[in-house]
């Protein structure tokens, strides 16, 4: 068996990954029997937002719920079909709640939710869907419709606990401005 590395000349790799370095797109390179084949495509491959992520969910009938940080509104969909919208209160300016696509990870009835310089016991309804950033229920702030979170996304109890009850494990969490 003949080893197709070895009939690659030190220049020929030297030119591809130096043409590599060079293009806005980054080349395909395939091992054949026949010989090396390199392949520029010419267009980068579309990069999923959430914009595009919530038009993808809008054509299936899955439970998805949206976070728009502008509007300081959560909304809870069935594909295209809105079901319920929640006043929310997001992560001030110094705690930003992230953006981006994500799905709930772990659902916990009551939690203590601890920060650099907090600790509150017997959060109710959290549901963690990026490491330590959770959608949940906030009994000691009554400020919802403003940022005022450490970049968790807080809701009235009454709330936190209905969307609780409709979103599973896996639900898809979309986030933006």
């Amino acid at each position: 068996m003949i080893n197709l590395f070895r009939l690659i000349t030190p220049f020929v790799l030297k030119t591809i990954v130096a043409t590599a370095l060079l293009l806005p797109v980054a080349p395909i390179v395939q091992v054949r029997s026949s010989g090396l084949a390199l392949q520029i495509l010419s267009e980068q491959p579309a990069v999923a937002g959430p914009k595009n992520e919530m038009a993808r969910l809008k054509k299936t009938s899955q439970r998805w719920i949206e976070v728009n940080l502008k509007t300081q509104r959560l909304i809870a969909w069935e594909g295209k079909t809105w079901v319920d919208a929640k006043v929310i209160s997001s992560g001030k300016a110094s705690t930003p709640t992230l953006t981006g696509m994500f799905e709930i990870q772990d659902k916990y009835r009551t939690t203590v939710m601890r920060g650099a310089n907090y600790e509150v016991p017997d959060v109710p309804h959290a549901m963690f869907y990026d490491g330590g950033y959770a959608i949940h229920g906030a009994y000691w702030h009554n400020s919802f419709g403003t940022p005022v979170s450490h970049g968790c996304i807080n809701m009235r109890e009454s709330a936190a606990a209905w969307l609780f009850g409709w979103a599973r494990v896996g639900t898809p969490v979309v986030v933006h401005q």
